[in-house]
């Protein structure tokens, strides 16, 4: 400013009161405004008035949170510092508030308050006017002399070494050389002080400091400790050559007379340091040359980058996911295969087919140690340990283990992850995967494989396909990654409950292993040795407290659970234990010898008031209490009393069961009235079987209600399958309609204790189907003593325990005679003479 332009400030003005800074005179800062208050004063002086230059309001400061502003008017500083308005801006988020630039003009002290709704109004008094002092700064203090001349100098002097120090090519701090040299030597603390780092405190302190020398007195101390604190900067911190001198940072909005300047901050923050840690690590990561490339094309885009941009995250993101990836580490395989052996038994009884399967591999990778790694697929009911078992291979081999769960996914990103030009994009579960164990060679588990779904955001079975390739995978490409990652040497264990589900494009890639459901004994074995053991340590009891003998377990396994697995066996055995942990708690609660006897013969039913006798026992009787009336009871027996029921075998999801067969007959007009929930496959079967048997029923003596020998002249057939809210379909019904059509015809019933399987063809042929350990386990678990099965099937039998062969009688049928022949007891008409086809010459 010249040296005439001194600005005379009203005895009135309106106060902002600010708690963000300290407004100094010569400085320029940019303050926010949201309190009522300040709210008024800006839209009824700053925004009514004709120019905000000529708007002139003092700004206080108050220590006093905004967020608190009441009718009290807090308690005013009384020196503060008269302001021309700049600029105005509005906002409306995240509150309505302005925000204002502001440059201060001179000091003021209040004497008195004039207003205080809707805003401020003070009565002040101007201590200084700028422009009032004359001298430049290169000339010296004249005006003044003795010891404020020297503080004066020995201020000045120390504001040129500090701007020595910074980068004369910035172009900041050469505008802050020139404001030295013409600046009155006057003003430098008030424009010192706002520009160097200080803190709200002693900036107040500068504010209140009304004489000049004590002004020079409280700045000079704050400027010299900026300039230590550049020099040991420079000192202890290992700087480029180039960079030595850029310590200056700017803070936005600063300056004189329109910015206010920060020094002792960078200007450039630690993201130099941190781009060369990425960079170190980058080349530490050992990946391979195609990664490698894109890693540092991606780096040398990111150091020419602003941090400021949205681009920025995204490519450090990428940026460290690349080199967290475990291109090169891998685990060393444990190939003990006698110590596998032990763990594989120790954890899991029965599965010989998994386990052997399994040591398989350990020998040849033990022989071969580059052998890819193999696509396993159990396939079985829920509840017989196809997670479990994937879970003991990783303990067996030694290898990190990560379970994938694709149960409804139904987005291919999933799998194959986003593209980074999308919003949130992220890789795919395989990549997680393999960064959360942090091995190039783990074991997979994918979970419920035969679950996944489709959308329109496309088909995740599709994008499996190159993952469970094992020709493939050695090159898998993420959508996130772009680049490709070897998969070759993750052992890749998929679970499901059926194949039906699963594209015949992605199974033919896996290794398929059923697991079918267990025995009775088998159960027996894996409650006493696993399921009994865990479930006391969970419910804190010990074997000294409870004893389930084998019978009771027999008994649990029979009447209250009927499944291939071994949930709800577990699910009981939890139930018992929660019974007796409350006797149990009863017992030791009192101080006395007195408590509540459990129900049950193993417990003292004499004396109510005596504690239970350890250990309890669980007996039927106790089962009863504790598990209420059986579930389940040998009820085919009870249901062949009449003609016209037959029993067969079905294969479902959850395991093996028997199906009844019902069918009665009423005088109409030939009809055929199908009920229970059946698809097109048994509705099929029903009109098959119904065209064999009337083209037959002369042979088998069959008659309808009317005498005839066609079984539907005159006569409607109901055919039913109970349980009919279950839906039900496949191609093993056949042999089992026809038997219970030709029992109803014939007006005899079929064996009590016999259940088939098989598909028919229209000439009277046995087709084999699927299934039969599942279906065979049912039929043993129901009480079945015969079972009809395909001739082709005879090989499945191989396949089932040694104890449930020799419990069965296996009839092994090649057409519809054999069938009935032994469905009956004593035979079926017809049948003794085995039809045979004549034989005829090849003319080939």
């Amino acid at each position: 400013m010249s040296s005439d332009s001194g600005i005379q400030i009203s005895s009135r003005l309106p106060l902002l009161l600010t708690h963000e800074g300290v407004l100094l005179p010569g400085s320029t800062v940019r303050l926010s405004v949201d309190t009522p208050r300040n709210m008024h004063l800006v839209k009824h002086r700053l925004l009514k008035g004709t120019s905000l230059k000529s708007t002139i309001i003092g700004v206080i400061p108050n220590t006093r949170d905004p967020e608190h502003d009441t009718d009290d008017l807090p308690t005013l500083h009384n020196i503060g510092t008269a302001g021309i308005t700049v600029q105005v801006v509005g906002s409306n988020w995240p509150k309505p508030h302005y925000t204002l630039l502001i440059t201060g003009v001179c000091r003021f002290r209040v004497s008195a308050l004039l207003k205080e709704r809707p805003f401020v109004l003070g009565e002040v008094e101007q201590l200084e006017k700028l422009g009032h002092y004359t001298t430049p700064a290169t000339e010296g203090v004249t005006a003044e002399d003795g010891e404020l001349g020297e503080l004066s100098q020995k201020f000045y002097q120390a504001a040129l070494q500090l701007v020595g120090m910074l980068d004369m090519s910035v172009p900041v701090v050469a505008k802050l050389r020139r404001l030295l040299d013409s600046l009155p030597r006057e003003t430098l603390p008030d424009v010192v002080a706002s520009m160097i780092r200080t803190s709200n405190k002693e900036k107040l302190e500068v504010l209140d400091a009304v004489s000049l020398e004590e002004r020079f007195k409280k700045a000079l101390p704050m400027l010299t400790r900026q300039i230590e604190g550049l020099k040991l900067l420079q000192k202890t911190r290992k700087m480029r050559p180039d960079d030595e001198k850029r310590v200056l940072l700017v803070r936005k909005g600063g300056g004189f007379p329109g910015r206010q300047f920060t020094l002792g901050e960078e200007d450039e923050d630690d993201d130099g340091d941190d781009t060369a840690a990425l960079e170190r690590k980058v080349h530490g990561a050992s990946m391979p040359d195609a990664a490698l490339r894109v890693c540092l094309k991606e780096l040398k885009r990111l150091k020419k980058m602003p941090q400021s941009m949205p681009e920025y995250a995204l490519t450090r993101n990428y940026l460290d996911l690349m080199v967290e990836l475990p291109w090169s580490k891998s685990t060393k395989d444990c190939l003990d295969i006698r110590a596998a052996r032990t763990l594989l038994d120790n954890d899991h009884y029965a599965m010989d087919k998994l386990k052997r399967r399994v040591l398989e591999y350990l020998a040849v990778r033990q022989l071969k140690t580059s052998l890819k790694g193999p696509i396993l697929c159990f396939v079985g009911p829920p509840g017989v340990g196809k997670t479990s078992v994937g879970r003991s291979i990783a303990k067996t081999l030694g290898r990190e283990f990560h379970r994938i769960s694709l149960g409804g996914v139904c987005d291919q990103s999933d799998i194959r992850g986003h593209r980074r030009t999308y919003v949130g994009s992220m890789p795919g579960r395989i990549i997680n995967g393999l960064k959360t164990v942090a091995v190039n060679n783990p074991v997979f588990l994918l979970d419920e494989v035969d679950k996944l779904g489709k959308s329109l955001q496309g088909d995740p079975a599709a994008a499996l396909l190159e993952v469970l390739d094992p020709e493939q995978n050695h090159s898998f490409t993420d959508h996130y990654l772009n680049v490709a990652f070897d998969l070759s040497q993750v052992l890749f264990i998929a679970t499901a409950n059926s194949t039906a589900t699963i594209p015949p494009a992605l199974l033919d890639r896996m290794e398929v292993l059923q697991v079918p459901g267990y025995t009775q004994e088998e159960k027996v074995e894996i409650a006493h040795r696993h399921l009994i053991p865990n479930q006391l340590e969970q419910h804190g009891l010990t074997p000294q407290q409870l004893h389930i003998p084998q019978d009771s377990t027999q008994e649990i396994i029979s009447s209250y659970t009927r499944e291939a697995g071994v949930r709800s066996l577990e699910r009981k055995v939890g139930a018992i234990c929660r019974a007796v942990a409350v006797k149990v708690a009863e017992g030791h609660r009192v101080t006395k010898p007195e408590g509540l006897a459990p129900e049950g013969p193993a417990q003292n039913q004499g004396d109510k008031s005596a504690p239970p006798e350890m250990p309890i026992v669980i007996d039927h009787i106790a089962l009863k209490d504790i598990l209420g009336p059986p579930l389940f009871e040998m009820e085919v027996s009870e249901r062949l009393t009449l003609p016209g029921v037959a029993v067969g075998l079905a294969w479902t999801p959850l395991g093996g069961e028997i199906m009844f067969v019902e069918a009665s007959r009423t005088e109409g007009d030939g009809q055929l009235t199908l009920t229970g929930q059946l698809g097109d496959v048994m509705k099929e079967s029903a009109h098959l079987a119904i065209s064999w048997l009337r083209a037959n029923a002369k042979k088998y003596q069959l008659t309808n209600l009317v005498g005839g020998s066609d079984p539907m002249e005159g006569t409607d057939i109901h055919l039913h399958f109970p349980a009919g809210a279950v839906t039900k379909d496949g191609p093993s019904a056949g042999v089992t309609i026809v038997t219970c059509l030709a029992s109803l015809s014939s007006g005899r019933l079929v064996r009590s204790d016999v259940a088939m399987t098989g598909e028919i063809t229209l000439r009277g042929l046995v087709m084999p189907v699927g299934g039969i350990k599942d279906k065979v386990l049912a039929a043993h678990r129901a009480g079945v003593k015969c079972v009809i099965l395909p001739k082709r099937n005879e090989k499945d039998l191989e396949e089932l325990p040694h104890n449930v062969r020799s419990d069965l009688d296996f009839v092994t049928a090649r057409n519809l005679d054999e069938v009935l022949n032994a469905a009956f007891s004593g035979g079926f008409p017809g049948t003794a003479s085995t039809h045979t086809h004549p034989h005829v010459n090849s003319k080939l």
